[in-house]
């Protein structure tokens, strides 16, 4: 595989398509890569043909090579879209009112909405979590880890000064945690074999009783961390 080459964009932006994919119409440009989601998706990187997305999305192969150099820079640039949405996700959550565990409760209740809406992204990012680009899984990882980790953290520090939570919680260890509760409930809505984890775990209707498991998230996370 040939290495990504990448675009420069500012100081600490990089983008992995061609300029010539910026000129063509927004709505054109969402149909490439929302096909391209789903087929990195449905079959992985390894799996995905960039000849079929190119095909389902109505362009010739000349054309998509025009756009990307290759197909791990499409891949790429599927994965910063992704990246925006989760970022999305965070940002139109009303985390200003409330302790830590408010706080957290919303959180949950986005991330179980947001992987019933956008399963081809939580998929995507499992992808990326077992398999993906080896080459690229440090940068890919801590990009997008590096969103709810630094949240959590700044949680857990505040809630400690305010006596909500144990003096002696380690903030990385447990923000580490609780995002491992977090995702491994995403996967519970996307993947067949999470799907049965969820129901050997909590029972065979655990998919049509959302707020039964929001709240034993919740009361899990409020034992662990609250200070006695």
């Amino acid at each position: 595989m040939k290495d990504a080459k990448t675009v420069k964009r500012g100081k600490n932006e990089t983008r992995y398509h061609k300029e010539t994919f910026e000129k063509i119409s927004e709505s054109k440009r969402g149909r490439i890569l929302s096909i391209a989601t789903t087929e990195f998706a449905k079959k992985g990187f390894k799996g995905a043909n960039i000849n079929e997305i190119a095909r389902k999305a109505n362009i010739s192969i000349g054309s998509m090579y025009t756009y990307f150099e290759t197909k791990e820079n499409l891949y790429l640039t599927v994965v910063d879209e992704v990246y925006k949405h989760l970022e999305n996700a965070f940002a139109s959550t009303d985390v200003d009112e409330g302790d830590i565990f408010d706080k957290l409760e919303k959180i949950i209740r986005v991330a179980q909405k947001y992987s019933r809406e956008h399963p081809d992204f939580i998929k995507l990012y499992q992808d990326i979590a077992s398999e993906g680009l080896a080459r690229q899984s440090t940068r890919l990882s801590r990009k997008i880890e590096n969103i709810s980790a630094v949240f959590y953290r700044r949680q857990i520090n505040e809630a400690k000064k305010q006596g909500i939570v144990g003096g002696d919680i380690d903030d990385h260890v447990a923000s580490y945690c609780i995002d491992n509760i977090i995702l491994l409930m995403q996967f519970s809505y996307t993947s067949a074999y999470y799907k049965e984890r969820l129901k050997a775990f909590v029972g065979d209707s655990a998919h049509e009783e959302d707020e039964r498991v929001v709240q034993g998230m919740v009361r899990f996370i409020r034992r662990a961390l609250e200070a006695r």
